[in-house]
C-alpha cells in the first residue's frame, strides 16, 4: 500500500509542475482535475472521506466545469481550435 501512495504522490507532483508549465490553457484545466482527481484518492488512503468527497466535488467537478465555462465565453477554445486546423490545412497542401 506504501509502493501505491509513493506513486499517487509523485503523479500529485508531476500534475503540479506539468500545469504550472503548460501554455494551452484547455490542457492546463485537464490536468488540474487529473490532480483534483488524484488528491481525492489520496485523502481516501489517509481515511478521511469526507474531503476526498470534497475534493472530487470541488476541485474535479464545479471549478473545472467554471474553468471550461471561461474559456468558452473569452472564445480561447474556439482560438486554439482554429489554430491547429490551420496547421493541418497546412500540412495537406505541403504533401
Amino acid at each position: 500500500m506504501q509502493v501505491f501512495t509513493n506513486i499517487l504522490l509523485i503523479f500529485l507532483i508531476i500534475c503540479a509542475v506539468a500545469a504550472s508549465l503548460s501554455k494551452n490553457l484547455l490542457n492546463t484545466i485537464l490536468i488540474f482535475m487529473s490532480y483534483s482527481l488524484v488528491m481525492s484518492i489520496i485523502w481516501i488512503l489517509l481515511e478521511s472521506p469526507d474531503l476526498a468527497i470534497t475534493e472530487a466535488a470541488v476541485g474535479a467537478g464545479v471549478t473545472s466545469v467554471l474553468f471550461f465555462v471561461t474559456l468558452k465565453k473569452i472564445h480561447a477554445i474556439m482560438k486554439a481550435d482554429k489554430k491547429e486546423e490551420k496547421g493541418h490545412e497546412q500540412k495537406n497542401t505541403e504533401t
